[in-house]
């Protein structure tokens, strides 16, 4: 051990004893680690928000869309979407749907919603997860046969639209298919039963969306065997802008194909500018590091001059003294480093666990704080903290060199 570090060391020990400098000294510490946990809180709730985000969004839609122009049915969509397949190596599966603005009538209410039509596969991959009631019939309700409940067709609500209806599972509905009027179209009407009820947490789709299967939505809107689209999923999803325009290309008009980043720009934009603040954050934390590790090595000087310049007389040069106060900033750094991560991991995993905060869905789009706990925001968080904590302890221990040793023993 180099004579510095046990320098240091002494140093450290003795300050317990000294109320003024423990007191600088914890409160640097509670500082930095205040600081380091508030930036892991707050990268975690942001990348929480974006996973979430992004898991919702594209399970009630996909990574592209493929629509007709104007809405229009498209035709032959098998031969379309076994091209798509094949052709476009970025694909990992294609998902015929229909869907359309329909009114819902129970017996004492009526409302509004988007019923879409999709296949068994797609509605097991994502309704499942979200399921809240009769969780012991998902199998049933996944597979969407419609001869299960008295030879009707099934239907999926939000638990919130349920609740705006008064119906529960297995209660019966009127489904109304409302045409255009100047067509001189009648409305068409279908009686579903209610089969499960889901909730994500995000009232734009908890309140509004309906699901059945494909091929009763045909029927409901004559259809026969074409649909309103694709949803298109990728393996990689850093080229689905890529991958949209060669599905374009392929099927060509009269389809439309969209990411679900050009569907949703608003969220996405929404959920950028969350990121924004975070640089704002990471300021403040510098800050607040540099200026109580400065603070407190200063304070350090100060009641260790006497110290500094016996060791001077001695022999000892200014550089190897810097390194004893270099020591202890890094000491601070550290020690708040640390208690700082702990906090922020503990704060995490409590809020997974517990939800101590709920939101309001209406405006961000989950009841919960979402967490994601990602190693790189430890690692990228942990790195700014020693390298502040490095940079802010050289500027007090440079100090050191223009303390004068005869002057210090004289007046000591």
């Amino acid at each position: 051990m180099s004579y510095e570090l046990f320098i240091a060391k002494r140093f450290l020990k003795a300050n317990r004893k000294r109320g003024m400098i423990s007191f600088i000294n914890t409160f640097a510490i509670l500082g930095i680690t205040i600081g380091t946990a508030a930036l892991i809180v707050a990268l975690a709730i942001v990348g929480g928000f974006e996973k979430e985000l992004k898991e919702k969004v594209i399970g009630f839609t996909s990574h592209i869309q493929v629509t007709g122009f104007q809405n229009k049915p498209l035709q032959h969509y098998q031969e379309t979407s076994e091209k798509i397949l094949k052709q476009v190596s970025n694909v990992k599966s294609v998902s015929p749907f229909t869907a359309k603005e329909v009114l819902i009538r129970s017996k004492e209410n009526i409302e509004g919603v988007f019923l879409k039509g999709i296949e068994e596969e797609e509605a097991k991959s994502f309704l499942n997860k979200y399921l809240t009631e009769d969780r012991s019939q998902k199998s049933e309700v996944g597979s969407f046969q419609p001869q299960i409940i008295n030879h009707k067709p099934q239907i999926i609500l939000g638990k919130q639209l349920a609740n705006k209806l008064n119906v529960k599972l297995g209660d019966k509905l009127i489904v109304f298919d409302v045409p255009n009027m100047k067509d001189g179209i009648q409305p068409r009407a279908k009686q579903f039963v209610v089969a499960g009820l889901y909730e994500t947490g995000m009232s734009e789709y908890d309140d509004v969306v309906a699901f059945t299967d494909l091929h009763s939505a045909q029927k409901l809107f004559q259809l026969e065997s074409a649909v309103s689209g694709f949803d298109v999923m990728v393996n990689d999803i850093s080229q689905t802008g890529k991958t949209s325009k060669e599905i374009q290309k392929l099927a060509g008009y009269p389809h439309y194909s969209q990411t679900v980043f050009e569907l949703y720009r608003n969220l996405f934009s929404w959920l950028e500018l969350q990121k924004k603040p975070i640089p704002l954050i990471l300021g403040l934390i510098t800050i607040v590091a540099v200026v109580n590790i400065i603070g407190a090595l200063l304070m350090l000087i100060l009641e260790r001059t006497k110290d500094i310049g016996i060791l001077k007389s001695l022999g000892a040069s200014n550089n190897e003294i810097s390194k004893i106060f270099l020591v202890q900033g890094m000491f601070i750094g550290i020690t708040g480093m640390i208690f700082g991560n702990i906090l922020g991991l503990s704060y995490c995993l409590l809020e997974q666990h517990f939800h101590f905060f709920s939101l309001n869905a209406n405006v961000y789009f989950m009841s919960t704080v979402p967490i994601l706990l990602k190693w790189e925001n430890f690692v990228i968080v942990s790195s700014c903290v020693l390298v502040l904590s490095f940079l802010a302890s050289l500027i007090p221990s440079r100090a050191v060199s223009k303390i004068n040793v005869i002057d210090t023993l004289r007046f000591a």
